[in-house]
């Protein structure tokens, strides 16, 4: 079975801009991340700079949820909503 690689640019030109932005995700994470080859790295971190990626490039929903009692008559939903957009 052939396998497909999925792992390329829309467009060619921002990939120094992409690079760029992994080294600033793994500096923020703490991961010693080089130019060119990075096959020392664990699978821990190498998807915790993935992770820090997306974490900076989307917005971030959070839910809270407070009831005063879920028993009595009339109880109160409260409902919190914080987006993070960049």
């Amino acid at each position: 079975m052939s396998s497909k690689n999925s792992n390329k640019l829309n467009v060619p030109q921002a990939r120094a801009a992409m690079d760029k932005f992994k080294m600033e995700a793994a500096n923020e994470v703490g991961v010693n991340l080089k130019e060119g080859y990075n096959g020392d790295l664990t699978s821990r971190e190498a998807g915790s700079v993935g992770g820090q990626m997306v974490k900076n490039t989307l917005p971030v929903r959070k839910t809270k949820f407070e009831r005063e009692s879920r028993t009595d008559e009339g109880h109160q939903l409260i409902v919190k909503y914080v987006a993070r957009l960049e």
